[in-house]
């Protein structure tokens, strides 16, 4: 895999829902969620979104390739009652993915343990011995063919647990990475998208002032 090289998209802040308690954005891939160690990993969308919003506080993360929703709070109350809300698996979410081949069958569920591939940081593995409990349900939404003939599928994937590139691995353990995976695809499919194929579409939560239910969605760009 060639050296990294941190060149994030300038797209200005993509705001999906405002309100007193609740900022839910649109995070572009190539953009870092939160800051890195290095100094020059600096620019996140948290940094972008507490320059124009102060209050705004981190509620969770996306991967740096992945785009979609991002949710902050804009008070403490609201952030720790959204915490509460993800560490009970309280919140309900999906995302849009595109995978190499035709799967077969038109759903399923993944139950394969995660934990960290220390030699290969950072990268992920399966481990029945050392892993985390990690599932993820899946649904066909449609079988297609890129222009040079390779077999895909547009996938709906809704992860019951959020352990860190569950999505992207338990896909490669199904024998479907998802296209532009640098770090679970072969070079041949990472090589057939301009970007990870991957798209946090949807997410629900309840909401910490009325305490309804409420949806924030932004549609794939692929």
């Amino acid at each position: 895999m060639p050296a990294f090289v941190y060149n994030p998209p300038q797209s200005p802040l993509q705001i999906l829902y405002q309100d007193d308690d609740l900022l839910a954005l649109s995070k572009p891939s190539g953009l870092l969620s939160v800051p890195a160690k290095n100094k020059d990993h600096q620019d996140c969308l948290q940094t972008r979104a507490e320059a124009e919003f102060p209050e705004a506080r981190l509620i969770h993360r996306l991967d740096l390739d992945t785009s979609g929703v991002f949710l902050m709070a804009l008070n403490k109350p609201a952030q720790a009652h959204i915490n509460l809300q993800f560490e009970k698996r309280k919140t309900q979410k999906y995302y849009i993915a595109h995978v190499w081949g035709h799967v077969n069958e038109d759903s399923g569920q993944v139950d394969l343990p995660i934990c960290v591939d220390w030699d290969n940081r950072p990268r992920q593995m399966i481990s029945h011995e050392h892993g985390r409990a990690s599932q993820t349900e899946w649904q066909v939404i449609e079988r297609e063919y890129l222009e040079d003939g390779t077999a895909f599928s547009r996938m709906k994937l809704k992860p019951l647990t959020g352990r860190s590139h569950q999505l992207r691995l338990h896909m490669k353990e199904i024998g479907h990475p998802i296209l532009g995976d640098v770090f679970y695809a072969p070079l041949d499919l990472q090589e057939k998208a301009s970007r990870l194929l991957l798209h946090a579409e949807s997410l629900t939560i309840q909401h910490p002032g009325n305490r309804e239910m409420i949806t924030f969605t932004d549609p794939a760009p692929f």
